[in-house]
């Protein structure tokens, strides 16, 4: 233990007599450590915000919607889910708990007093409120009463009552959307934005409202939510759903579905699959930046060891072994490398900090301790495994011989 403290006693002393060279030489370790650190900070604050978006959103909740692609586009035939495929979902498939059918209905502009927004208008029902986790902070939620009755109420978002000015206790109020009159009964709970996307802006009616004011023979835009009993049986109702489904759209046998069921974490898995792969390239980026650096830390040493022949060859003749010599090189190339590695740790977490406040609305960069002590512990063994050379050339020094050298 003397000696290894010796060593590191040493190697410090010589980094230190050599600041400016030594700063030099970690520079590509610094920059492939910023690198990866800045943006591994950005994926992660980004990746933790799309977790608490669909952190409401259980394991049991699966989604209904209809599928097309650029030849039901171009055709002009569309792929719309019908009211009795709701019906059938709802009462034909055994282990269905809870069914939301929302509508996107297109019923013109909101207005209140004189001024008025175009928010995401909804049709949904009473169950959207535990299928998609959506909570009141004033008022109420729709309830079946509402659905049955065909009231005009409207659940708003946060953001159409602050657009509208409207008092911060708007209940009571009414707003006219479209041509139709609805009166206030609730204000949603704050839910931020998604990729850009205001999940506030948006108000919610009841689904047979929304339903008549779309008219009666249109099939409108729409997608149902719903969830199962038994958590564990997850896979055997979407089994189930898609069969009735099926039946319900007289889907041949051998024919492909024109619809889709998906889970409501499957995005949230895609999401995580596709910065999982770029943190992948990046690491490749970042591992080629590294293996310029540890060339570099490579060099130097190599370069130091020639410079510094005749001190190797006086510690030989002071009784220096030759591990002790190849100790004392690979920390100094172990300590260049972890000294670029922290600064890069640092200066990584800045930029991603940069980064994550120069966009609007950007989720603040995040690091985990692990990558961070990944990347310092990762950059410490690039100087070792780089330094092996010249630490090995320093220690095979003949102590005669380097004690000759001019």
């Amino acid at each position: 233990m003397n000696a290894l403290g010796e060593a590191f006693r040493a190697a410090l002393a010589s980094l230190n007599a050599h600041r400016l060279r030594s700063f030099l030489t970690t520079l590509g370790i610094l920059i492939g450590t910023m690198a990866v650190i800045a943006v591994v900070s950005v994926l992660q604050g980004f990746s933790d915000s799309i977790r608490d978006q669909f952190s409401d959103l259980g394991s049991n909740s699966l989604t209904l919607d209809a599928v097309n692609d650029q030849e039901n586009f171009r055709t002009g035939r569309i792929n719309r889910l019908d009211f009795e495929d709701i019906d059938a979902l709802r009462y034909k498939v055994p282990g269905v708990k809870d069914v939301a059918p929302i509508i996107a209905a297109n019923l013109g502009a909101v207005t209140w007093r004189t001024r008025n927004v175009t928010p995401q208008i909804l049709g949904t029902t009473e169950e959207a409120q535990v299928v998609l986790g959506t909570a009141t902070r004033q008022g109420r939620f729709l309830t079946a009463s509402d659905d049955q009755g065909g009231r005009r109420v409207v659940v708003i978002g946060v953001d159409v009552r602050d657009e509208l000015k409207m008092p911060k206790d708007p209940i009571g109020e009414f707003l006219l959307i479209g041509r139709e009159w609805f009166k206030v009964v609730g204000v949603l709970e704050k839910r931020g934005e998604i990729f850009g996307f205001s999940q506030d802006n948006r108000v919610m009616i009841p689904f047979s409202v929304a339903r008549s004011l779309t008219g009666t023979f249109e099939r409108p835009f729409m997608e149902v939510s719903f969830t199962v009993d038994d958590i564990s049986q997850v896979a055997q109702v979407k089994e189930r759903a898609t069969r009735v489904i099926r039946a319900s759209r007289n889907i041949q046998p051998g024919a492909e579905d024109d619809f889709e069921i998906q889970a409501a974490d499957s995005f949230l898995k895609q999401f995580n699959q596709i910065t999982a792969t770029a943190t992948a390239v990046l690491a490749g980026i970042v591992g080629i930046s590294l293996l310029v650096g540890g060339i570099g830390i490579m060099n130097i040493m190599l370069v130091s060891v020639t410079e510094r022949t005749r001190e190797i060859g006086i510690l030989k003749a002071l009784g220096a072994t030759r591990r002790d010599i190849l100790t004392q090189f690979l920390l100094e190339a172990a300590l260049l490398s972890l000294l670029g590695g922290l600064i890069g740790i640092v200066l990584g977490l800045l930029v991603g900090m940069g980064i994550a406040a120069m966009i609007p609305n950007f989720p603040p960069a995040n690091v985990p301790i692990w990558v961070m002590l990944a990347a310092a512990g990762f950059s410490a063994l690039v100087g070792v495994v780089f330094g092996i050379a010249p630490a090995s050339k320093a220690a095979s020094l003949d102590p005669i011989e380097a004690l000759r050298y001019e």
